[in-house]
């Protein structure tokens, strides 16, 4: 009795087994990195800049660009990999040897932190101590940085890493400004450049190849603009590999879309990956779900910055006055709702049409004033002006100006806003959908096996089996081909091919409909 009961209750349960594979109450699992809170994993890899640049503009997920310096590649051909932070961390941390040469890209017009790169060959410049150069740059930024900005900084808010090597000294310098970054990397470059204005004048009088000043007075005219000269900048000089005299900052990497060298990552050919330096005072600060090294690999990132409470700094070009006389057009800003921006168009010019189609309408013709793209977010953010409608008070403010953000991960646009009221409330509007034509993921969302590049298991990156099909296809095809022919077209008729050809279409008879069908519905 209890043996026929027992068989009854194992036929249900295998019944219902058969049923929840059938229809299974959830998608299939996939897996994430042994991390639960993280997002779905994204790993393509572009063999182009342009492409990878593309891809991330109308993709959901949080990914940021990175390029990679592959073993057995010529010197300067890279790959372009797009990932999510964490994500690369954890192959990074793992596959040493395929992402052992890796740099961060610097998005054109990304919201980033004041960075420099710093090197000068030691055989040249024995007399030099690299540890105090960098100490006294530390201490005049931010002596600068208090001067324009108003920010306090010290050297424990500066990651400091190192790549020496005993042929050269080699730093990278990022610092943490407390809830502060730049507009972009350009803005940095032009700060740069001013508070290095004299010894930068300096150089180019001994040294007609010394890098260029980008403003108007490179000849050091307007002595008492900003009193630069009061600050003895001697120490930054330094000597190349052929005696020649030449600045300790690179200023050539500041400029668009640019290949930032990452933490514990090293130049192609050479064994000198960047590590935290013995003088380094930046100390990072773990939280439950990252490590220690993880933290600085993070803070380590260029454009790894929040859109919320942060003060965005700019530095624009000087303009000549009327008077023909130089001003500086250094502007400040107070409070992370005024955001500043340029007169021209964002990368995402779709966007901008698109946020103009909300500003006019009902005969108000408003306008952005500025914008900010915050990369490490996907999050544009544009400071409106002459456009007054806000959804917390449901009217149009008297005097203050709003700001719209669109999520480009999310696909959404939303409302904030520059009145004090709406601001203590930390008011946000509801998420509104962006339209299709600004939505193109699915035009650039390619089949895994269209990607050039793939990655095994083992973390090693290999062409593609398609890509390897196609260039040995391609290169039999061109040596099968007659040396006397321009064009496939041109190829003779072969005459057994022709005669077989009319063989099949003289039998072979029509296939019903009925049976195509019944074929389909059978391989389905």
């Amino acid at each position: 009795m209890m043996g026929g009961k027992w068989q009854d209750r194992l036929k249900s349960l295998e019944q219902r087994a058969s049923s929840f594979q059938s229809s299974p109450l959830c998608s299939p699992y996939k897996p994430r990195l042994s991390r639960p809170w993280q997002p779905s994993s994204v790993w393509r890899l572009f063999p182009r800049q342009n492409a990878a640049i593309a891809f991330i503009q109308h993709i959901k997920q949080d990914v940021h660009i990175f390029s990679l310096e592959k073993e057995g590649s010529d010197a300067g051909q890279r790959i372009f990999l797009v990932t999510s932070y964490n994500e690369l961390w954890h192959y990074y941390s793992t596959h040493r040897q395929s992402l052992m040469h890796c740099y961060e890209v610097i998005l054109e017009g990304a919201v980033c932190k004041l960075y420099f790169d710093l090197e000068f060959h030691k055989g040249t410049n024995t007399h030099l101590d690299g540890k105090i150069m960098v100490a006294k740059l530390i201490q005049y930024v931010c002596e600068k940085l208090e001067e324009f900005y108003s920010l306090h900084c010290a050297a424990k808010d500066v990651l400091n890493l190192d790549s020496s090597t005993s042929e050269k000294f080699s730093r990278h310098l990022i610092f943490m400004l407390p809830s502060a970054a730049f507009k972009d990397n350009s803005h940095v470059g032009r700060f740069i450049h001013d508070i290095l204005h004299p010894v930068i004048t300096n150089l180019q009088k001994s040294n007609p190849e010394a890098p260029k000043q980008t403003r108007d007075d490179a000849d050091g005219s307007q002595t008492k603009r900003l009193k630069f000269e009061e600050k003895d900048l001697g120490f930054l000089v330094v000597k190349s590999k052929n005696g020649q005299e030449q600045l300790f900052v690179d200023l050539g990497v500041y400029t668009k879309n640019r290949n930032f060298r990452l933490y514990k990552s090293s130049k192609l050919g050479k064994n000198a990956a960047f590590s935290v330096a013995e003088d380094n005072k930046f100390v990072p600060k773990p939280s439950n779900h990252t490590t220690k090294e993880e933290c600085i690999f993070l803070d380590s990132l260029i454009t790894n910055i929040s859109f919320t409470g942060q003060r965005i700094l700019t530095y624009d070009i000087p303009q000549k006055n009327t008077a023909g006389s130089l001003c500086s057009t250094l502007q400040r800003q107070s409070h992370s709702s005024d955001l500043l921006g340029e007169q021209k168009p964002s990368p995402f010019k779709e966007v901008d049409v698109f946020v103009l189609t909300l500003l006019c309408k009902d005969g108000i013709q408003g306008s952005i004033r500025r914008w900010n793209y915050f990369a490490s977010e996907q999050l544009l953010v544009y400071d409106i002006e002459k456009f007054r409608w806000c959804h917390n008070v449901k009217r149009f403010h008297k005097s203050n100006n709003i700001i719209i953000v669109v999520d480009l991960k999310e696909e959404v646009w939303y409302q904030r806003c520059h009145d004090p009221d709406c601001r203590r409330q930390n008011f946000r509007s509801s998420s509104f959908p962006l339209p299709p034509e600004v939505c193109m993921s699915h035009l650039l969302m390619k089949d895994e096996e269209d990607q050039e590049y793939l990655t095994d298991e083992l973390g090693n990156i290999e062409l593609a089996m398609s890509s390897v099909l196609t260039n040995a296809s391609a290169e039999s095809s061109s040596a099968a081909r007659p040396e006397n022919t321009e064009d496939w077209g041109e190829w003779p008729d072969d005459p057994a091919y022709l005669e077989a050809l009319q063989e099949v279409e003289r039998t072979t008879e029509e296939v019903p409909d009925e049976l195509l069908l019944q074929a389909v519905t059978e391989c389905e």
